[in-house]
């Protein structure tokens, strides 16, 4: 699942459970805000707390009045090849750190090759090794 701000940042989740993604959205994003959802029964509980725009896409892609689900498309429209190509396989553990690689790409992939670098290396630069990624570190 895939939370995607219009012209701003993109947030995915990995669930084992359709409740656990409603968690996730319910402390992530503000009461009241408009969200936009495919026509999955899931989402249903959403309605109580949020204003909620719903697309079939059994029916079309977009509606008139800028109703549409293409800013998670384009997301997945990514991951998918991403799984295929250099990745080869996406499962397990790292999903959700393969996802959040994924969604930082999608954030910044009009952003010029050498601004990214020097973002990643700042950022390797700034952190401490991970905790999780590294776990037999050699002294």
């Amino acid at each position: 699942m895939v939370v995607r701000e219009r012209d701003g940042k993109t947030l995915p989740g990995v669930f084992a459970s359709e409740a656990s993604a409603l968690n996730f959205i319910r402390t992530r994003i503000a009461p009241g805000t408009e969200l936009y959802a495919d026509e999955a029964a899931l989402w249903n509980e959403l309605h109580a707390r949020y204003t909620l725009h719903r697309i079939n896409h059994q029916e079309a892609y977009s509606l008139p009045g800028q109703i549409y689900t293409n800013n998670a498309e384009s997301f997945f429209s990514r991951m998918r090849p991403a799984e295929i190509g250099h990745h080869h396989h996406l499962a397990g553990p790292y999903l959700l750190r393969f996802a959040q690689e994924s969604a930082w790409r999608e954030d910044h992939r009009r952003d010029p090759n050498g601004i990214q670098i020097d973002r990643v290396v700042a950022l390797a630069m700034r952190n401490k090794p991970s905790v999780e990624l590294a776990p037999f570190r050699r002294e």
